[in-house]
């Protein structure tokens, strides 16, 4: 039995929820030295790719602020590690389904006659790059295992490509530039792959590969004491990571390989593991002790980065629990209850700007119901117990891209965040707006109110993105018009190539089109 899938699938019931106001990036201080672990942001939602009625989408992204110039090794996944994700469908905060991935890097030492010696070249590549990959110097293939719960205990098959059969799926180079690759929006397409999943009826997809940063934040502000006007436009201040790329690990999955069959509701996270050999010193139980030295037997491998709703490790876990926060599993979450019964953010926010009206009596059962149970007549399953994790109600039908409005649920599009999330969710709005009251006596009551009308101020971190596709963009204020997305998997945009990229890195030309971006 593979032992990440046998730690992560044993998980206890005892999870509580996180208070989220973004995206994870760099967000703790171990994780923060191993970008090639740290999940960055987790999708989950119905596809709207038209003709794809009746599958989900799951994108778990990693590798924060990949430069587009950052070669010459640019940015592989780390072919020590296991990257998971985990689908729980009965409500209980155990993971029925995990879908495993594991890389492996072939390297093939290319080299150039100089003089009368062959010399090895210090590059990625030694020409175009194309599908077959013969110029480039470092592939990276992977393998797809889909862990099922069986009777209490789990086991795993191989993913198969539906055309060869083969178990074996390869990952596309980076957007080097387009010397290297002039057309890569189509080069990356061929790495999109029909797969066959073990217990499905029907085949899913998946791509694994570089692709623009769909967060939108005004990261450098939040960050800065919230230096900016929290009730201002939404479309005021630039996206931080306009021109910056990640790495997405996108699966596309019939919904009835997700469900039990008798609730439609799902809950997902992603999380990623190293050999205990290379990870961290420290590690805790699912109660939060620690390890001493002799149980480091107990797995082969140890987690190390974990993401569910967005950003509850980098804005709401303090310092000396980020570490552990990212090694624990949802059982031991009661932990860091301390950090959402009485949630810091509402107070911070009041102390900058002052305004004690905004700051919800506890406890906060209103951010109960939206980050551990979901929602009722929304997301919450049929016999849900507390767990933090995005929650999907596949039987509400997506909205097609077009109509999306980016305020998800608040802004009466049920099919969006906190109903899953789909990358043109504005989740750093949405949760401020929470945060602040903004379903005190909706999704539940905060302290003894079931209602307060002077809860819930319209706060933003002033950026938005364009528009759920290029053909529907919308560019207003400080929105960038490259902060738009694909209307189909893997929905998240072609990346930023490195070359040519303007002026000290920054890219200049908006993208034409869905079809042909860069």
């Amino acid at each position: 039995m593979n032992r990440p899938a046998q730690s992560l699938l044993a998980l206890s019931l005892a999870a509580l929820p996180m208070l989220s106001f973004a995206s994870s990036h760099r967000e703790a201080p171990f994780v923060g030295g191993l970008p090639r672990l740290d999940g960055t942001d987790f999708y989950l939602f119905d596809s709207y790719e038209p003709g794809r009625s009746g599958y989900v989408t799951l994108i778990a992204n990693y590798i924060p602020f990949e430069n587009p110039a950052g070669g010459p090794n640019f940015y592989p996944l780390d072919p020590d590690a296991v990257y998971a994700i985990n689908v729980d469908n009965s409500g209980s905060g155990y993971a029925a389904i995990s879908f495993q991935f594991r890389f492996s890097t072939m390297t093939k030492n290319l080299a150039v006659q100089a003089g009368n010696q062959s010399v090895a070249i210090p590059l990625i590549n030694d020409g175009p790059v194309d599908t077959t990959g013969k110029a480039l110097n470092v592939q990276q293939s992977y393998t797809l295992t889909v862990f099922r719960r069986d009777h209490g205990a789990f086991e795993g098959s191989p993913a198969t490509n539906v055309t060869t059969g083969n178990t074996t799926f390869y990952k596309p180079v980076d957007d080097i530039g387009k010397k290297s690759i002039p057309d890569y929006a189509s080069y990356a397409n061929n790495f999109i792959y029909d797969v066959m999943i073990p217990g499905c009826p029907k085949p899913g997809r998946v791509f694994v590969g570089q692709r623009k940063d769909g967060f939108v934040a005004n990261l450098g502000d939040l960050f800065d004491l919230v230096n900016t006007n929290p009730v201002g436009p939404r479309d005021a201040e630039p996206n931080t990571l306009s021109n910056f790329n990640v790495t997405s690990i996108a699966l596309e999955v019939p919904a009835t390989c997700l469900t039990n069959g008798r609730d439609p509701v799902i809950g997902a996270w992603t999380t990623s593991y190293l050999p205990h050999r290379l990870s961290m010193p420290t590690r805790w139980d699912s109660r939060g002790q620690p390890l001493s030295s002799h149980d480091s037997d107990e797995q082969d491998y140890v987690e190390v980065s974990r993401l569910g709703m967005p950003l509850v490790n980098e804005v709401v876990i303090g310092l000396p629990d980020k570490d552990r926060w990212n090694s624990s599993v949802p059982a031991g979450d009661a932990q860091f209850l301390e950090y959402v019964t009485n949630p810091s953010l509402p107070v911070l926010l009041n102390a900058l700007f002052g305004n004690a009206a905004l700051v919800p009596a506890t406890p906060r059962n209103d951010l109960v119901a939206v980050f551990l149970t979901g929602i009722k007549g929304i997301n919450q399953p049929v016999n849900v117990h507390p767990a933090e994790m995005l929650r999907l109600n596949t039987a509400i039908a997506p909205t097609r891209a077009a109509a999306q409005n980016d305020l998800g649920v608040l802004g009466g599009d049920k099919a969006g965040f906190p109903n899953g999330r789909r990358p043109v969710d504005d989740v750093v709005t949405i949760t401020l707006r929470a945060a602040e009251g903004a379903l005190c006596g909706v999704a539940g009551s905060c302290g003894s109110e079931t209602s307060d009308p002077n809860h819930g101020a319209p706060y933003t971190d002033g950026t938005r993105a364009a528009g759920p596709d290029a053909a529907s963009e919308v560019v207003t204020g400080a929105v960038n018009p490259l902060d738009t997305y694909l209307d189909a998997f893997p929905y998240l945009y072609t990346p930023r190539p490195g070359s040519p990229n303007g002026p000290n890195g920054i890219a200049t030309t908006p993208p034409s089109s869905t079809t042909v971006p860069y």
